[in-house]
Order: structure tokens, then sequence, then C-alpha cells
């Protein structure tokens, strides 16, 4: 049960240390999504709207720090 743990938290380090680099190299991202506006017979009207997402430098820098906690205690527990 302690080496699962462990490993678990090893892991769960490496993925949010990851993603909080991401955050960093890729602030900004935006997503599309396309809906039907109307329909008539064969005839489809769509409309694809853009959606922006800002992902804040204190979320990625939170991220990164709560992964090497994490790593730090996942190394602790080996020992």
């Amino acid at each position: 049960m302690g080496r699962l743990s462990m490993n678990g938290l090893i892991l769960g380090g490496v993925v949010l240390v990851l993603v909080g680099l991401l955050g960093f190299a890729i602030p900004m991202f935006t997503t599309q999504q396309t809906r039907d506006v109307a329909k008539v017979g064969d005839l489809k009207l769509q409309t694809t709207d853009s959606t922006s997402y800002v992902i804040p430098r204190s979320v990625s820098g939170g991220a990164v720090v709560l992964g090497v906690v994490l790593l730090g205690a996942g190394f602790f527990q080996r020992r």
C-alpha cells in the first residue's frame, strides 16, 4: 500500500509540473464549436463560434509548486 501511494504522489507531481509548464508555454488557447442555426430540407445553415481562454500565470505557477511539493513528498516517503 505504501509503495502504491508513493508512486501516486510522484505521478501526480509529474503531471502537475507538466500541466503548469504547459500553462506557461501556452497561456491562451481557443476552442471552436459549430452549431446548426437553421435547417430547411437538405439545406443546413451553421455557425462556428470561437471562444478564447486565458490561463492565469498564478494558476500555472501554483500547479508547478504543488507538483514539486508532491514530488518531494513522494521521494521523501521512498527513504
